[in-house]
């Protein structure tokens, strides 16, 4: 439970931080964004829905190199307990596969269009204390990444629009 509410504050306290006193820096991703896509491309060149057809989230990126990235599944099945600790097997492998949450600190290379996120938590357990480089693009206010293949071959994209800088 404690660990909720550490969670629960550093990502209030991230907001913050990127609403107020944020320099222009030339770095593309300093500010707030909202989730308007989070799709995964396919082995055969097709893109699809990943987290449903309006997917909900937002990422954060402090002037100071902070991040938080949330991103949730359009429809999320809620528990038949009230009480988070007495879910079914199902609703818990349901609740862990709408849901993609990481926060941590990030560097950018604007030259070759890529970010290093450097993971302290996540949503995926195995993503904890990890390196990620991801190839990233940006058009006007929208700016989308690509997460490293997955298993399967697919590889998820994630595209935020601005909402504050």
């Amino acid at each position: 439970m404690k660990n909720k509410y550490v969670s629960l504050l550093a990502s209030a306290m991230l907001f913050v931080c990127a609403l107020n006193g944020q320099e222009k820096s030339g770095n593309p991703f300093v500010g707030s964004w909202q989730l308007i896509a989070a799709d995964k491309l396919l082995p055969n060149g097709t893109r699809v829905s990943d987290y449903g057809a309006e997917p909900h989230g937002m990422a954060v990126f402090t002037a100071d190199g902070h991040f938080m990235i949330d991103v949730f599944r359009n429809v999320r099945t809620k528990f038949a307990s009230k009480d988070r600790e007495k879910g079914t097997f199902d609703e818990y492998k349901e609740a862990q596969l709408s849901s993609s949450c990481s926060f941590g600190t990030y560097t950018v290379d604007a030259a070759a269009n890529k970010i290093t996120l450097h993971i302290d938590r996540s949503t995926y357990p195995n993503g904890d204390d990890t390196t990620q480089v991801r190839e990233y693009e940006v058009e006007d206010d929208t700016l989308s990444w690509k997460v490293a293949p997955r298993p399967d071959g697919s590889i998820p994209i994630t595209v935020v629009r601005r909402i504050a800088p």
